[in-house]
């Protein structure tokens, strides 16, 4: 099993893929990619610097654009609590979930569902978009950026289709350094309950079992933990979303 360190460090790495601005030094990580997405613009990192010093900074580099901060284990142990008493408002508290790969469960494919590579971003981001909550004035942003991701990694999209070739469900696998690290697993609200988050996952294991990956890694939102739970994953940390 990888250190929560590299799955942090994997984190990191793959949201200063969208970045477009300055990034800044291992004290403060901020990361820019100018979609109108709070979760897509932020600060991934805060170590050795005061509080107010951090946001002075991370508000210049940052100004413009909805943001988010990601304060986690790899930040100063009182760095949340210092940006609350700056006025930040903790909007959500997001597991940080592993698992090795050769432990997780199986998930069956849906009934006419059939996921596979895609590399067509024109139809692939709309269909996260919509469930991720970017804005439609957001969508071609975010299209952009996806054609000049910039990560040293390796990004491979999934896409579940029906016969219809309608997309309802995606995921984001983002392998580096021996990890892969999940993204974008969503399923249209309308196909909902039906298994197709587990199996957008499932897929999303086995492509990166066949490349010799051992370790998954994923940060949840509330709606998906239980799905990655019965998946095998288990908590290893927590990120603080925080918002200003």
């Amino acid at each position: 099993m990888e250190s929560l360190d590299a799955v942090l460090a994997a984190h990191r790495a793959y949201l200063l893929g969208w970045n477009i601005g300055e990034a800044g030094g291992p004290d403060l990580v901020t990361y820019r990619s100018d979609v109108p997405h709070p979760p897509l613009n932020g600060v991934l990192r805060v170590t050795g610097r005061t509080p107010q010093d951090a946001l002075t900074e991370a508000r210049r580099r940052l100004d413009g654009v909805p943001r988010v901060w990601w304060v986690g284990p790899d930040s100063d142990a009182d760095a949340a609590d210092g940006l609350v008493s700056l006025g930040a408002v903790e909007v959500a508290r997001l597991p940080i979930m592993t698992v090795a790969i050769a432990d997780t469960a199986d998930a069956p494919t849906p009934a006419g569902l059939h996921i596979a590579e895609t590399t067509d971003l024109d139809t692939f981001v709309p269909a996260y978009a919509r469930v991720s909550g970017i804005p439609a004035e957001g969508v071609a942003a975010a299209i952009d950026r996806e054609k000049a991701f910039a990560g040293d990694g390796t990004v491979i999209r999934l896409a579940g289709r029906l016969d219809d070739g309608r997309i309802v469900g995606t995921a984001v696998a983002w392998l580096t350094d021996g990890l892969l690290t999940l993204y974008f697993v969503g399923t249209q609200p309308e196909e909902r309950r039906r298994g197709i988050g587990a199996a957008m996952t499932r897929a999303a294991l086995d492509l990166a079992a066949g490349r010799g990956v051992h370790t998954a890694a994923l940060t949840s939102t509330p709606i998906g933990e239980p799905v990655y739970r019965r998946l095998g994953f288990r908590t290893a940390g927590t990120f603080r979303l925080l918002a200003f």
